[in-house]
């Protein structure tokens, strides 16, 4: 009888892989991503860490991801210490176990990987042998919740910072420099937090009232930059995974960070500034990785796609090689202000892949208030031409629980829904094959480093309400609503806002069983207010009450270093 689902998550031996001789080798690395084979190796920020590591010499890169449930029962049954896929040695024995980390709800993974794994939970139990925790990602702009779990952060992008740390790792220990010796060391990095190297006191009320490094050492820590985008590393050698995972393909980086700046989005303001490749290094990229993989598909991906300045002529460098070869593109994260005839042809040219808009609010009002510059007008004449051109589905994301959101903003989102159905009906090729309007909604978490991030969210209960009232104000069946989980969004803000205290709160979870919690079908939130009542805390503290400005939060001890980022210290965007 099978007693694990999916054995290829756990065996290794892909297509691509890295192998090292271990006599060659005197720095061992654990990539670690929180989530399950199909999540992580789906993430390009791994793929382009293992590639970076595993160019220098001396170092092995090893990826690890988190069991299923199924897997984790027997190797805790069979003694079984978490592995590096690569070589199948237990992680422990490695130097350094490196976690990317892009989802609060992972943080109860990454206990349970260190767990699984025989390293000791908290920092301040691990000997100086113990290999050295690290933890970076888009989490890591508020570390706080996860301080006495991780040795050492890495603040902003890491494709430089990470050779960094290895150099100066091998340097302290060829010194026979302690642990805490070479943390003292690292924090000298630009971009390293060490959390162990502040204190923070909080007042009366549960607010910070203060935050001090030790003597010598810098705050805010300011985040790293990769300046020269463009020559930076991509992974054109990509692992070609076993097992079907969810982005099976080629995905090529246009840009990173975002020109829009919605308020509500963390990527958008963490990212900054806005770096693009040039148009004909991406079509060398995408020909190469092809080439190298198999893949019969190219992602064209940033945080917004269509936002690309030569968008045109790279699709049509691309496809001219493509297309002979039955490699089609798609483009994950469109607008629906730029969205054009022109463009919808060239990506259609293979094959025709489903358009997803966001909107993000029902009216014009709640969407300057995000500024999300986006029209009723754009959206409506960007399903036209899309409808027109032989599409008969679209997917489109709103946010309930925004700032100043009112019942009549969410009756709206109701209103411009049966309008694009209006439009299909109107204007679409082929109205026999029927049409897919899918709506969805999730609730508004503020997040560190945004215009937004001292709103308040609202509670579960009020969510729910106005998913009722939109449910009940669709009234077609063209139209299929779904909502994410008020409880997810809910434990979701509390840890994306929360202080120091909070980690007791994820150990207590853990301890009472959470893991995979970012999966609807393991989520416990009874499990998780048990864990804060535990704590001596309350999530609603956390997610739900609005910040004043001159409040010092959990993650001032960070400089993101941007200008729109300047409201955390005082100032207007």
């Amino acid at each position: 009888m099978q007693k694990v689902q999916k054995p290829a998550r756990y065996t290794g031996g892909e297509y691509n892989q890295i192998v090292k001789d271990i006599k060659d080798v005197d720095v061992r690395v654990a990539l670690c991503f929180p989530d399950t084979y199909e999540i992580g190796m789906s993430n390009l920020g791994v793929r382009i860490i293992y590639g970076i590591l595993n160019g220098m010499d001396g170092v092995w890169c090893e990826r690890v991801f988190a069991p299923w449930v199924d897997m984790e029962e027997q190797m805790r049954s069979g003694d079984i210490a978490l592995y590096g896929l690569e070589s199948g040695d237990p992680i422990c024995g490695f130097d350094i176990v490196a976690f990317s980390i892009g989802y609060e709800l992972s943080y109860t993974n990454v206990l349970n990987m260190l767990d699984l794994a025989g390293i000791p939970l908290r920092s301040k139990d691990r000997p100086d042998n113990a290999p050295l925790v690290i933890a970076g990602g888009t989490c890591c702009f508020n570390p706080e919740p996860l301080f006495c779990f991780i040795d050492m952060f890495v603040i902003g992008e890491g494709e430089e910072v990470v050779t960094e740390i290895v150099e100066r790792f091998r340097l302290s220990r060829g010194a026979g420099m302690s642990r805490h010796g070479f943390l003292r060391s690292a924090a000298e990095i630009d971009g390293v937090y060490v959390p162990s190297l502040y204190d923070v006191k909080y007042n009366d009320d549960g607010t910070i009232s203060g935050i001090r490094p030790d003597e010598g050492v810098v705050m805010p820590v300011k985040k790293r930059v990769v300046k020269d985008f463009e020559s930076s590393y991509f992974p054109v050698d990509t692992i070609v995974p076993s097992t079907e995972i969810v982005h099976d393909r080629v995905v090529l980086e246009l840009f990173r960070g975002c020109i829009r700046g919605c308020r509500f989005c963390q990527a958008g303001h963490v990212n900054a500034p806005v770096r693009f490749r040039r148009c004909e290094t991406l079509i060398r990229q995408g020909i190469e990785a092809i080439s190298a993989s198999g893949y019969d598909e190219i992602a064209l991906s940033s945080l917004s796609s269509s936002d690309y300045k030569q968008l045109n002529e790279l699709c049509d460098g691309l496809l001219s090689w493509c297309e002979p070869r039955n490699v089609s593109l798609s483009l994950p994260s469109l607008r629906a202000d730029n969205f054009s005839v022109e463009l919808m042809e060239r990506i259609q040219k293979v094959r025709k892949s489903g358009l997803t808009f966001a909107p993000e609010a029902g009216t014009q009002r709640l969407r300057d208030v995000i500024n999300k510059n986006v029209t009723e007008e754009d959206l409506l004449e960007t399903c036209r031409v899309a409808f027109e051109g032989g599409w008969n589905g679209v997917k489109l994301y709103f946010m309930l629980g925004l700032p100043t959101e009112t019942d009549e903003d969410v009756i709206a989102i109701a209103d411009l829904s049966r309008a694009v159905l209006h439009i299909w009906k109107k204007y679409a090729k082929n109205k026999n094959r029927g049409v897919r309007i899918t709506v969805s909604t999730s609730c508004f978490v503020p997040k560190a480093f945004t215009p937004l991030q001292w709103e308040a969210q609202i509670s579960i209960e009020e969510y729910l309400r106005r998913v009722e009232l939109l449910r009940s104000s669709l009234r077609t069946k063209a139209i299929t609503y779904n909502w994410h989980s008020p409880e997810q969004g809910h434990i979701e803000a509390a840890l994306a806002r929360g202080d120091r205290r909070v980690g007791d709160a994820v150990e207590a979870a853990w301890r009472f069983g959470a893991r995979l919690d970012s999966w609807s079908e393991h989520f416990s939130m009874e499990r998780w207010l048990k864990a804060f009542k535990q704590s001596g805390l309350e999530p609603s503290y956390y997610a739900c009450r609005e910040r004043e400005k001159g409040e010092i939060l959990p993650w001032s001890l960070v400089n993101a270093g941007t200008a729109r980022n300047a409201e955390l210290w005082g100032n207007d965007e």
